[in-house]
């Protein structure tokens, strides 16, 4: 018997959505972060990208626990000498909410050509509107959700 390798017409492609209103900002992005690699599926494969698409709804209702959301902040360097910015995570939130779940999930993502694949596979929306619905997005089903 031949062990069975996937190729990249065998890979379904499924489109999830997830409301992030009242999540937990780290335990949001790892599930995220599980469905983009395909963790969830018995064919799972991981030198290959093997996820599906999964579009997050309401990015700027996520939450943090304990005083995390006035101690954190996010560095950025450009690259020249003294380019280091700090970011607080209120201001980051009201800058682009988005761009805080998609940082979250990229940081439990592989660093690597496979890992931006990935995440090229995640929509963040700050609102409750996506223009993804000829996609027909289900909810993304709770065993997943919960662990």
């Amino acid at each position: 018997m031949r062990t069975f390798t996937p190729s990249g017409k065998d890979i379904p492609r499924d489109w999830f959505v997830v409301d992030a209103e009242g999540l937990t900002l780290g335990r949001l992005a790892t599930r995220v972060a599980s469905v983009l690699r395909g963790k969830h599926k018995p064919t799972y494969t991981p030198h290959l990208d093997m996820g599906d698409f999964v579009i997050v709804l309401n990015a700027d209702k996520v939450k943090l626990t304990g005083d995390k959301a006035a101690a954190k902040t996010y560095h950025f360097h450009s690259g020249f000498p003294g380019g280091l910015r700090s970011v607080p995570f209120t201001r980051m939130m009201q800058r682009s909410s988005a761009q805080v779940v998609e940082t979250a999930v990229r940081g439990m993502l592989p660093k690597n050509t496979l890992g931006r694949a990935m995440l090229r596979k995640l929509k963040v929306y700050p609102g409750a509107e996506h223009p993804h619905a000829a996609q027909q997005p289900s909810a993304l089903p709770d065993h997943v959700m919960k662990g």
